[in-house]
């Protein structure tokens, strides 16, 4: 029975062609329910085949969210379809991130899939708006800028999206959160539209509903976050957060922290760590807003400075109670806020803070301290020098006293009489009876022996401070090279605070003391010295100064590159700006460099300086307690503008060495010029060889206009000669053609003057047509030769006027400038131009002479043959005559021997009338 049951029952469908059947019952499905179906079956479906649903049915799916809009149960299926086809299993075979991607380019392609999403956010259904927005995420994760297009451009998207900060369901408003925090960090435009929907109030409040920075948790890191993103690199944001009294808020925010850390309760130990990231966010935002060179900065720190911000940031940092990070960070961020604000640091320094000797540093839990003593408040500038000079700090405190220094450097930052004025007091304070353990001068010139040797950040920190207050400043250098130790009237030795400086270099070199003690009195010579004429010659007032230097360069192998290369250095900037008055002259002194260190160490001392990953590597490289290797000190050696300093002068310094001991740096001081300006002498050589290269070239350009001038006079004479012999040559082709027809003439006229006088009597009128003839042709011939003649004696006299002109007007070009020249030769030029051209004229006339004379003589070889033709026709006619006569007198001979009588008159009449009929047959 089972079998035959089984026999009828279907056939078993497999996943891809139930897909396929659900996929096309949702394309031709027109009632809701039967559309409400296949995507129930399509749900089930996703999560293990998300390429075969998503092929299939993702038009329909998408085209749904369209027409069933109106229906929650539907909207609700098809956005949770959707969702597991952007995170399918991990176990499916069909599992891919290009998935993911194409789904995003299939929603983005077109604006109208965005904006059917953006519409679902109006609803009030739970699942409608939760769902919606986790699908905007997914696809602003693939592809996170086309999204952010769409939603920018989408029609209210933008009001609709942070709109969601209001709503009360937590779930739906961190989801609206997060996908705000994750639109919002590369569009400035978006940024500026998020903004403008009174985003920083909604912001602000979710905080306080959360708890504030000491009891909110993670949902106030995501406002921060948010908050970061609208203000980072956007003026505009910026300026509207100002005008909207936002940075009252701020303030708020962290006294609330404070008066909470205060409190009898306090914060409990788990909820410090979320309390410390809310800090330090918030911390971070603020230095959004104090960029260095923004534009808005000083506008905001005097926004923050009316709102008692720095007041209340400066209260963290000397707080006991909290981390020792965020108490770096605030000191970070309160530096900021006074940097480069000239009216802000005069004020700064007559704050108070808690005194922070009155903190013994217990041991930490969680980088926190635990014991409470009574407060002391002290000067901010008194507090900060006892924070960053402690006489026995811990290593985890490194941070907290690097930012206590960042903190007086932005005091004294671009304010000279603030510098001045801090310095005056150290000096003060060193030079009384009184011993001041945070006295920057008396830490660095006192026997290292008798201080905190074991602590070299003291000894750094305290050349760092030096560093700045001394750095391009020569009033400064002056007043602290007045320093001076030992009373001359006692008969002790004075040592001036350079030498001393010195002294205490070599010291720490030579008891083998970390690196960072000699590169902190290192960087306090390098700037020191630097453009001082008046430092170096004191530095080189004690002569073994110079020496043990060179020696510490010498001896220091690979450990040490970075003390040696700072040590070479410095012998360069002492050689650059030391003068012949020097107490070593700077001949002498470039001899002991080079015959005692060589110019090959020298250079390959500051190139691996320059090289060194320290150095290199400095502006990437962390600057804090992390750089530290475990159970070391941190790797921190330099600071910001002394790198700057060493990387802009590297090249000067490298080729000091190289540099004449003749040649003086100039430097001015108080207005006044200090030794002879190298710069100056380098350019008047520069202009000296400038002027000679323009006289080589002015000389070049005569010499190539005179050779120019040379051949075109020679042109010149070549082209006048070749003239006067194609004159000479017209000349005589003239003479021969008028030679040659005189005689032809005169031949002709014989000829015919004989052939007159031989036919003259018999052939009169034949003469006369001949004679009249030639007479014409000889006439036409004259005439001819006549217009040719004067033709070519025209040109010849032309050519002859034009050659005088051209002879004169050389004569007078050669009186000429050699400026002229130009000028000159385009006339002559087109002259010979023309000339040549009337040449080529009077050759062609010539030649149209020489064809006349050609047609001529042929004229006259046709006469000269119809003439030989009349006289071979007289010939014959002689002939015929002589044969007659000689017949007659053969038959008057046989008439006389037959007997016949034969007169004389009648042999002559007989004899004339044959004549005259041989006259009538020959003119016949």
């Amino acid at each position: 029975m089972f079998r035959i049951l089984e026999s009828q029952a279907p056939a078993k469908q497999n996943a891809t062609t139930t897909i396929n059947t659900l996929s096309g019952r949702l394309q031709s499905a027109t009632l809701l329910e039967d559309r409400r179906a296949a995507i129930l079956g399509l749900r089930s479906f996703a999560k293990l085949y998300p390429a075969s649903v998503a092929s299939g049915a993702l038009r329909s799916l998408i085209s749904c969210l369209n027409k069933d809009v109106e229906d929650v149960d539907t909207t609700k299926v098809t956005l949770e379809t959707l969702l597991m086809l952007f995170s399918p299993d991990e176990s499916s075979p069909e599992a891919s991130e290009d998935i993911a991607l194409w789904l995003a380019d299939e929603f983005t392609q077109r604006q109208d899939n965005i904006t059917v999403l953006l519409g679902l956010l109006d609803s009030s259904d739970f699942f409608s708006r939760l769902y919606s927005l986790q699908l905007i995420s997914a696809i602003s994760t693939a592809r996170p800028q086309r999204t952010q297009e769409c939603v920018y451009t989408a029609p209210l998207g933008v009001s609709r999206l942070v709109a969601i900060l209001e709503d009360k369901r937590e779930a739906i408003r961190t989801e609206g959160l997060l996908l705000l925090t994750a639109l919002t960090p590369s569009s400035p435009d978006l940024q500026k539209l998020v903004a403008f929907e009174n985003a920083f109030e909604r912001i602000f409040r979710i905080i306080d509903a959360e708890g504030s920075l000491t009891h909110g948790g993670i949902v106030v890191q995501d406002c921060l976050s948010l908050l970061a993103n609208l203000l980072r690199l956007n003026i505009s944001n910026q300026s509207y957060f100002r005008e909207t009294g936002c940075a009252k808020k701020l303030h708020d925010l962290l006294k609330e922290s404070l008066r909470e850390q205060d409190s009898t309760d306090s914060v409990a130990e788990w909820a410090r760590s979320q309390r410390d990231k809310n800090l330090w966010g918030l911390l971070a935002v603020l230095q959004l807003f104090l960029i260095r060179g923004s534009v808005g900065t000083q506008a905001n720190q005097l926004s923050f400075w009316q709102n008692s911000v720095l007041t209340q940031v400066l209260e963290i940092a000397f707080h006991r109670s909290i981390d020792l990070s965020i108490r770096a960070e605030a000191l970070k961020t309160s530096a900021d806020l006074i940097r480069g604000n000239s009216g802000l640091q005069e004020s700064f320094g007559q704050l108070e803070v808690i005194s922070p000797r009155e903190e013994d540093v217990a041991p930490q839990t969680n980088g926190h301290s635990t014991v409470r003593k009574p407060t002391l408040r002290v000067n901010i500038l008194e507090a900060l020098l006892d924070l960053a000079l402690l006489a026995s700090p811990s290593i985890h405190t490194f941070d907290l006293r690097l930012s206590a220094c960042e903190c007086i450097k932005a005091y004294m930052y671009g304010h000279a009489q603030i510098r001045l004025f801090f310095l005056g007091r150290a000096i003060d304070g060193h030079m009384s009876d009184v011993y001041e353990a945070d006295n920057i001068l008396t830490i660095l010139i006192e026997d290292p022996g008798k201080g905190h040797g074991a602590d070299p950040y003291r000894r750094w920190i305290a050349s760092v401070l030096l560093f700045h207050l001394l750095y391009e400043d020569f009033e400064a250098k002056n007043m602290a090279m007045a320093v001076k130790d030992g009373d001359a009237e006692s008969g002790e030795e004075v040592v001036t605070s350079i030498q001393a400086l010195t002294g205490n270099l070599i010291s720490a070199e030579r008891k083998g003391e970390d690196e960072r003690v000699a590169i902190g009195y290192l960087m306090v010579l390098c700037g020191w010295l630097y453009e001082d004429h008046n430092g170096v010659n004191d530095f080189l007032g004690e002569g073994s100064n110079v020496q043990s230097i060179v020696q510490i360069v010498i001896q220091d192998g690979q450990s040490r590159v970075l003390v040696s290369g700072l040590c070479a250095f410095l012998l360069g900037i002492v050689y650059e700006f030391s003068t012949k008055d020097s107490p070593i002259p700077r001949e002498t002194l470039h001899q002991l460099l080079t015959s005692r260190l060589g110019r090959e160490r020298y250079s390959d001392k500051i190139t691996r300086l320059r090289e060194h990953q320290m150095v290199r590597d400095f502006e990437v490289l962390p600057q804090d307690l992390h750089s530290s290797p475990h159970g070391g000190l941190p790797e921190v050696y330099f600071d910001r503008t002394f790198v700057d300093f060493l990387k802009d002068n590297f090249s000067r310094i490298l080729r000091a060495i190289d540099r004449a001991p003749e040649i003086e740096v100039p430097v001015i001081a108080n207005g006044i010029q200090k030794g002879v300006s190298r710069e100056l002498v380098d350019s008047l050589k520069a202009q000296a060889e400038d002027r000679l290269q323009t006289i080589q070239k002015l000389e070049s350009e005569v010499v190539n206009l005179e050779r120019r001038l040379g051949q075109e006079q020679a042109d010149h004479r070549k082209a006048k000669e070749s003239a006067v012999i194609e004159l000479i040559r017209i000349k005589n082709i003239n003479d021969a053609l008028q030679r040659n027809h005189e005689d032809e003439l005169q031949r002709i006229a014989k000829e015919n003057h004989s052939s007159r006088l031989e036919i003259s009597r018999n052939h009169e009128s034949v003469v006369s047509s001949l004679r009249a003839e030639l007479q014409k042709l000889k006439d036409d011939n004259e005439v001819t030769m006549a217009r040719i003649l004067a033709r070519t004696n025209a040109e010849t006299d032309d050519l002859k006027s034009t050659i005088r002109n051209l002879e004169s007007e050389l004569a007078k070009l050669d009186k000429d400038h050699v400026q002229d020249l130009q000028t000159a030769h385009e006339d002559y030029s087109a002259k010979i131009a023309s000339l040549e051209s009337r040449l080529e004229r009077a050759e062609d006339k010539a030649t149209d002479g020489e064809s006349r004379s050609r047609r001529l003589q042929a004229d006259l070889d046709s006469k000269e043959d119809a003439r030989k033709t009349t006289q071979s026709e007289l010939d014959e006619l002689f002939m015929v005559l002589g044969d007659l006569e000689e017949k007659r007198a053969r038959d008057k001979k046989r008439l006389r021997i037959l007997g016949e009588a034969v007169s004389d008159v009648e042999e002559d009449g007989e004899v004339d009338a044959g004549d005259d009929d041989d006259d009538i047959d020959g003119i016949d």
